[in-house]
């Protein structure tokens, strides 16, 4: 009998919790670690419509990238829908397990995830983690990862590659660059990754992958001598990439049926066409 503590054990060990970053909230955040898991479901967010899908299905164990509780919290009452998931997975006996930082970093995660869905060879960090500072992390953890398109694809190509891999959402894929400049060394950084645009340029990439790219710093970071063309597209579907390559190792290690959520849950619902043309570039 395969528990929640075996597989719990098996995610420890590949995205060690003690390297997730400070603010961060992972691990087993709902369930008893001697409950048996026959199914197991696996998404990016918890949310009530992956909740939903996971009683549906009979999931045993939810694991999510994004954690329930990212900040502190006073109630569970079910009357918050945080509480409410909480009291519904409880209910149906689901445990429910978080790899959120510690998964960005690890090989195997979710950078090395992205990477590997655009054909991204040869790949390293983009910001390696000094053993130091982080002793229990494995050997080639680091933020994002820089690799090397097969062949060389003009920005339009490269765009248009990223739409069609990752999932569909309203956000859509933005570019900013030359649609003709010639891309063929890139970094990626699934989630958040503005904070490494800097890294980027000093990695002397073509172009850089990422996701909630503000208006000032991409703005400014274009505007630098040398930058990489920037490709911005939805949270959600920058991490998604993780979500099958983790249920396929999970279905490997153990004698349980996984399945990735194909649910969309970018929060971005909608995206209407502006109509006003009295701006121009």
């Amino acid at each position: 009998m395969v528990t929640v503590a075996d597989i719990v054990a098996h995610l420890r060990e590949r995205y060690p919790e003690s390297t997730a970053q400070g603010w961060d909230a992972v691990g087993l955040t709902v369930g008893d670690p001697a409950a048996a898991v026959r199914r197991v479901l696996v998404a990016v967010d918890i949310d009530p419509a992956v909740v939903a899908e996971a009683l549906e299905w009979g999931a045993d164990l939810l694991l999510t990238h994004h954690p329930l509780f990212l900040s502190g919290t006073t109630t569970v009452a079910a009357t918050t829908p945080k509480g409410r998931m909480v009291h519904d997975l409880i209910g149906a006996g689901v445990a429910l397990y978080t790899a959120h930082t510690n998964a960005d970093i690890a090989p195997g995660g979710v950078n090395d995830s992205l990477a590997e869905l655009l054909g991204l060879a040869d790949t390293v960090p983009l910001e390696v983690l000094e053993p130091v500072d982080h002793p229990d992390a494995h050997p080639g953890s680091g933020i994002g990862r820089v690799g090397t398109l097969a062949e060389p694809l003009s920005l339009r190509g490269f765009g248009e590659l990223v739409a069609g891999r990752l999932p569909a959402t309203e956000h859509g894929v933005r570019i900013h660059g030359d649609l003709d400049r010639s891309i063929s060394r890139v970094a990626v950084c699934g989630g958040s990754g503005d904070s490494y645009l800097d890294a980027a340029r000093r990695a002397g990439v073509d172009a850089y992958l990422t996701a909630d790219l503000r208006h000032h710093r991409a703005a400014e970071a274009g505007a630098m001598p040398g930058a990489p063309a920037l490709v911005d597209v939805a949270h959600y579907a920058s991490e998604w990439p993780w979500v099958p390559s983790v249920a396929d190792r999970l279905a490997a290690a153990f004698d349980v049926a996984v399945r990735a959520s194909r649910l969309v849950t970018d929060p971005w619902t909608v995206r209407l066409a502006s109509t006003n043309l009295g701006g121009s570039r």
